[in-house]
């Protein structure tokens, strides 16, 4: 007999449960604007107070945006129009790094300079959570302490274990609403690994890449393709027994960044070094992005690619309206289960299945 059988199963490969997480449908919303004596505001309420700069009702408007009760949406998509007048006054800077190079710790190093100006700053986050073990590193929000109780701050992280599309679209939505209620800078801030760069870089105005000095090639070799997205990469931690690898680190970016591709703004990318405990280099990166800011204004790149990222959001508003659309046809449900049991049994290719499903849709008819 097998003892194994009776063995648990084992594996070297290991997915660390998370914590549970809320579906991209915000539960809380529809349980909170559903109890007695709470009621929706109208639209304009609701800008009049994201205009005037209220943190409540801003929060509020969010989380209709999470929403996915289609009374919600109508409500958030009403708010988010007429906001956009009133949006794009802003300057949007998207940060990237693996997990552990000390995102969290700058940005709120980074923030407490802005706001030690007056400058009013919005930090978003991008986080899908594992759609399996619905694990989040949301949790490093937390570390954000002084930042988090800044009057000229506010934090908002992404609604955990939604598709990166979903997330994505949020995220862009919720700026508009941060835009509108005077917030002069975005931080954008990703998980660091995965497609979610890509999202982030497609929303904001400046790309900047946080890196590690020393952490060795297979680290710094999965990002090189977000490298060639980056318009400043910024290595972090430069204090103490690391400052000497952070200096080799930065002399070996400086000179692979003049063999990366130009790129369409015409500027250079940059590298620089920084420690979000000692603040040595945190005024530094201030400059770039002022510098870079100024540069593609005066070329005319920051229009234009506001512009394109306008178009896109344009193409995916259209993508979802279309995929949701198809999906919720009673029609298209019914068949869905008939055209599965074909395709279970190989009585049809999956090709013709998708054929059936859109004629059905379409509304074409075999002659």
């Amino acid at each position: 007999m097998d003892s194994s059988a009776n063995k648990p199963y084992t594996s070297a490969l290991k997915v660390n449960e998370g914590i549970e997480q809320p579906s991209s449908l915000n539960l809380y919303a529809a349980e909170q604007y559903s109890k007695p004596g709470r009621k929706l505001l109208s639209p304009s309420q609701y800008v009049e107070g994201i205009s005037k700069g209220n943190r409540t009702i801003l929060s509020q408007a969010i989380t209709l945006i999470e929403s996915a009760l289609p009374l919600h949406q109508e409500l958030a998509q009403a708010i988010i129009s007429q906001c956009l007048p009133l949006s794009g006054n802003s300057v949007r800077i998207g940060i990237t790094g693996v997990p552990g190079v000390g995102k969290s710790t700058f940005i709120e190093a980074f923030g407490k300079q802005l706001t030690a100006q007056g400058r009013k700053i919005a930090v978003l986050a991008i986080d899908p959570s594992s759609s399996r073990s619905r694990g989040s590193i949301l949790g490093d929000k937390t570390r954000m302490e002084e930042l988090s109780v800044d009057p000229n701050a506010f934090i908002r992280p992404s609604p955990a274990a939604g598709s990166l599309g979903g997330v994505a679209r949020k995220t862009r939505e919720t700026i508009i609403l941060c835009e509108a209620a005077g917030f002069d800078t975005i931080l954008v801030e990703t998980v660091g690994v995965g497609q979610s760069e890509i999202a982030v870089h497609s929303m904001v105005d400046f790309f900047l890449l946080l890196m590690l000095g020393g952490a060795g090639d297979e680290l710094q070799g999965i990002k090189r393709g977000i490298m060639e997205m980056a318009d400043a990469v910024l290595i972090n931690k430069a204090d103490g027994d690391n400052l000497n690898r952070v200096n080799v680190a930065m002399a070996e970016l400086r000179s692979a960044l003049h063999y990366f591709p130009p790129a369409e703004s015409g500027w250079q990318p940059v590298c620089e070094a920084c420690s979000s405990i000692t603040k040595a280099g945190i005024p530094r990166i201030e400059e770039v992005i002022n510098e870079y800011v100024s540069f593609t204004k005066a070329n005319g790149y920051f229009a234009r690619r506001r512009l394109q990222q306008s178009k896109q959001i344009m193409m995916n508003v259209i993508d979802q309206a279309l995929h949701d659309h198809f999906y919720t046809q009673n029609d298209i449900k019914k068949l869905m289960l008939k055209v599965e049991k074909d395709l279970h049994e190989e009585k049809i290719s999956a090709y013709v299945a998708a054929q059936i499903l859109l004629g059905k849709y379409f509304g074409i008819k075999k002659s």
